[in-house]
């Protein structure tokens, strides 16, 4: 995933969930992907999708222990 998607992606994360604490960082060892941060907490990973048409995939675990 190229710095231009990031940024992208990261903008459009940052509007749609209304927090500008919101980065993706490329990941070191795969190129399809980015990590998602809030401030510096990990929250996901942004994938992009298999068909190639531009479309991305947000993959964001909820763990129960983080569940009240």
């Amino acid at each position: 995933m190229d710095e231009r998607a990031i940024r992208k992606i990261e903008g459009h994360l940052r509007g749609t969930f209304a927090n500008a604490r919101i980065t993706l960082m490329p990941r070191p060892k795969q190129k399809d992907s980015a990590e998602v941060y809030v401030g510096e907490e990990f929250i996901g990973v942004v994938f992009e999708d298999e068909d190639g048409d531009g479309s991305y995939v947000f993959n964001m675990s909820i763990l129960a222990e983080d569940l009240p």
